[in-house]
């Protein structure tokens, strides 16, 4: 694993030059493609180098965060332009990556909380300094706090696990902890960083305030943070939560709903796709909590899928901010007269978000839909809800978008850019073609 923690050091020179702009994307993609040829299908962690190592779910969101990142620097073309400050966006970047890297490959639970707190900072500057609104400080503010509030409980329970357990590596971490303060203290920070519904209000925040790469590295990464430090806790935790995890699951179920229905009220773009994320991730808790093996792999795919699906929608709501400056719907009309090629694309990656065959989020959605109503046939009604009305909010952004009369203020436009294709293409394509490889997903 050290191979890869190099190469990232070995990056940050790469972004003092700004003429090497576009080499440092291919060094993403190359880093991507050595990642990939360290091909890990095991549950149990190999590749271990002191506190780095790597199992199936660690391999596929690391995957994922290098992907999602090369991507980033393709959809923020415009800071390149326009020189504004490309090297330190750059050096961001890496500093982004190396610290999602290091999250995901911790095997002790004290490197993973320092890592995940770290990734906290370069998020934080994303929005401060790239960001567009003089709101952009407030809502920076929200996403550090809230996140921050929930963590402090969990480094103490961590020291805590340590005074008990004597080790806090997840291989020693097989001793069933029956404490329900205990279980609170761990679980707030990915709670409120999936987010769950009663503290989700600075998602939406964030995501409308931060640039288009913000946007991306928010929904494709960083709520899956709170999806895997899930994942990685809840063996520990079995007692307890078989206990009391009926109040989670009941809470992002319905929390899904009612965001379900507050996404048909939306007038922002961004707004939309950032409250939809909130729904999606409702379905990947109640599937961690049900702590069986469908919700367990189901929660896998989703977060894959959703990673990618999201991150494309926000490169298309970018996409069409940059032409017509604004982000709102009873402006942005009519999209299908003037990129009727962009236009493919908004009906791809939203027939994905809906969870249309043959996309990723199908099987996600089905194994997630199968893990709870194993668990209990309540579920059903919540389900169904929260299924049509993601349908009925997908709907309604490309209907709402593409179609109508257009804006009277336009008076210039260029069509879609070869680089804007490739970005829509490059999220689309994985996102379509991985349910090939579902057995892969059922280790």
């Amino acid at each position: 694993m050290m191979k890869f923690v190099f190469f990232m050091i070995f990056m940050i020179p790469l972004s003092w030059f700004s003429s090497l702009y576009w080499f440092n994307q291919f060094m993403y993609f190359v880093l991507f493609l050595v990642f990939l040829m360290s091909y890990c299908n095991t549950p149990i962690y190999s590749d271990l180098s002191y506190f780095l190592g790597c199992d199936f779910v660690s391999y596929l969101l690391i995957l994922l965060s290098i992907w999602v990142c090369g991507l980033m620097i393709m959809a923020s073309e415009k800071i390149n332009k326009e020189h504004f400050f490309g090297n330190f966006f750059l050096l961001v970047m890496v500093s982004l990556l190396f610290s999602l890297f290091m999250t995901f490959s911790a095997v002790n639970l004290f490197i993973f909380y320092l890592f995940f707190e770290v990734s906290l900072i370069p998020t934080l500057i994303l929005i401060l300094g790239w960001g567009y609104q003089p709101e952009r400080i407030q809502a920076g503010l929200y996403m550090f706090f809230y996140t921050l509030f929930a963590s402090l409980p969990m480094m103490v329970a961590i020291f805590y696990l340590y005074y008990v357990l004597d080790s806090i590596d997840y291989f020693f971490l097989l001793d069933k902890v029956d404490s329900l303060y205990l279980y609170l203290c761990m679980i707030m920070v990915f709670l409120v960083k999936i987010p769950m519904f009663f503290v989700h209000l600075w998602l939406p925040k964030a995501h409308v305030e931060a640039p288009v790469s913000g946007s991306m590295i928010l929904a494709g990464i960083m709520l899956k943070l709170g999806g895997y430090g899930l994942l990685r806790l809840m063996p520990v935790f079995l007692c307890v939560g078989s206990k009391f995890n009926y109040f989670f699951i009941m809470v992002s179920l319905f929390g899904g709903f009612v965001i379900s229905l507050i996404c048909l009220r939306q007038s922002d773009i961004k707004s939309l796709i950032a409250y939809s994320s909130v729904s999606h991730m409702g379905l990947v808790l109640g599937g961690i909590m049900t702590m069986n093996l469908w919700g367990f792999y189901g929660a896998l795919v989703m977060m894959i899928a959703h990673g990618l699906c999201s991150s494309g929608l926000f490169c298309l709501a970018n996409v069409t901010y940059e032409r017509l400056g604004k982000r709102n719907l009873f402006v942005n009309k009519g999209l299908i007269s003037l990129m009727p090629s962009m236009s493919i694309w908004w009906f791809l990656l939203c027939s994905s978000n809906m969870a249309a065959p043959p996309s990723l989020n199908l099987m996600g959605e089905i194994m997630l839909i199968n893990s709870l109503v194993s668990w209990g046939v309540m579920t059903v009604g919540l389900l169904m809800l929260t299924s049509f009305f993601s349908a009925a909010y997908s709907l309604y952004l490309y209907s709402y978008s593409q179609h109508g009369k257009m804006s009277i203020s336009l008076y210039g436009f260029n069509l879609g850019m070869i680089r804007e294709y490739l970005l829509m293409f490059l999220h689309w394509i994985p996102l379509n073609l991985l349910f090939m490889k579902g057995d892969f997903f059922l280790v």
